[in-house]
């Protein structure tokens, strides 16, 4: 794996750059990119045909947990730890999973890139349990860096802290000085607020070179992924297209404002927001149009949201199938967008009219309401 940073924003954290992994024949993925979750490896409802049917090679980019293949269930979440390991609740019960049983998985799987064993706690808990948090998770990067045939070569090394900034200081300054390929930034999105958010983003990417990747786990809304890359972070992992999709939602918020070339228009002129809708919908049973005017996906060339909406009201598997493919498609269309700001050095005007819409967006859904 390589990485490298090619330009940032003049006056912002915000970076975009190139990750180089699976050997010389394989185009780079450019960053800010999404990481694609998995169940077994595949996306939940994309079969590997119709992987084609995305944009490459940001579709390409897929996260595999080796939980998820041990324990032969889905989607478990890590839901505590003690000394010896990290515990995750799975349908046919709670597994505890030691650093030499998680070290046997990742040789296993091979894979191009793996993160440590990690310590999570809500935002919530007592400076005692946050520190032994942070020393939990160093000890146990350690032992997988011990335990890795090629001496943590393609590890990634875990970040939390909960809500403290010192806390995330320490534990990025001491993960840095291992001998590891780059970050992976968690411990987001368990209770946090939205506002004291950047500033412990920025705690942790300040203390962290910037020649190598950055990864974050826990932010998924379009708003909150703009925070990290105001902060400095490379790729996101989240789970927010699969659950947008066991929903019937569509995502539909314009992305594409460097075609448009809208970013440049005053604020009153930018299209209000409405992230999502939800197509199991009575309004769209006879909606002949297609989910997102001019989108380019699969699911927008061939179908109509009457019919996504027919499929998921008689519970049909293809209509999760056309909607994954069509968010996954939208997202990754909001990725480039800001890859696009960025090189033109238009990100923090992006970033700042975006919000602004958003804002606007839900004012008057409230004053309509």
């Amino acid at each position: 794996m390589r990485f490298v940073a090619a330009k940032a924003c003049a006056g912002s954290r915000a970076r975009a750059g190139a990750l180089y992994i699976g050997g010389s024949s394989v185009a780079p993925i450019e960053t800010p990119s999404l990481l694609i979750s998995t169940i077994k490896g595949l996306p939940a409802f994309i079969s590997r045909d119709h992987l084609g049917d995305l944009p490459a090679p940001d579709s390409q980019l897929l996260h595999v947990s080796p939980i998820h293949l041990d324990s032969l269930e889905s989607l478990p979440e890590s839901d505590g730890t003690n000394k010896l390991g990290a515990s995750f609740e799975t349908p046919s019960g709670r597994q505890l999973v030691k650093p030499s049983a998680y070290m046997e998985m990742i040789t296993s799987l091979m894979p191009n890139l793996w993160t440590s064993l990690a310590d999570e706690v809500p935002a919530w808990v007592s400076d005692k349990r946050n520190k032994t948090s942070v020393d939990r998770t160093l000890r146990w990067l350690d032992e997988c860096i011990n335990l890795d045939l090629e001496g943590g070569k393609n590890v990634l090394g875990f970040i939390v802290g909960g809500s403290s900034i010192e806390a995330r200081k320490c534990c990025a300054t001491e993960v840095a000085a291992r001998n590891v390929s780059g970050f992976w930034i968690g411990g987001f999105g368990l209770g946090e607020s939205i506002e004291e958010r950047p500033a412990l983003l920025c705690a942790v990417t300040d203390s962290l070179p910037e020649e190598k990747l950055r990864l974050v786990s826990g932010l998924s809304l379009p708003e909150e992924v703009l925070q990290g890359v105001a902060a400095g972070v490379d790729l996101f992992d989240s789970t927010y297209i699969y659950h947008l999709t066991l929903r019937g939602f569509a995502l539909i918020f314009p992305h594409n404002i460097v075609d448009e070339d809208i970013v440049d228009r005053p604020l009153d002129d930018y299209p209000s927001d409405c992230t999502k809708i939800n197509l199991r919908a009575t309004i769209f049973r006879k909606d002949t149009s297609s989910i997102v005017a001019n989108c380019t996906c699969f699911t927008c060339q061939n179908h109509t949201r009457a019919y996504i909406n027919h499929l998921l009201n008689v519970h049909e598997m293809l209509a999760h199938i056309l909607l994954e493919i069509h968010n996954t498609h939208h997202y990754l269309g909001f990725f480039r967008t800001i890859r696009e700001t960025i090189k033109n050095g238009k990100f923090d005007l992006f970033h700042e009219k975006f919000i602004q819409s958003r804002r606007i967006h839900l004012t008057s859904v409230v004053q309509c309401s």
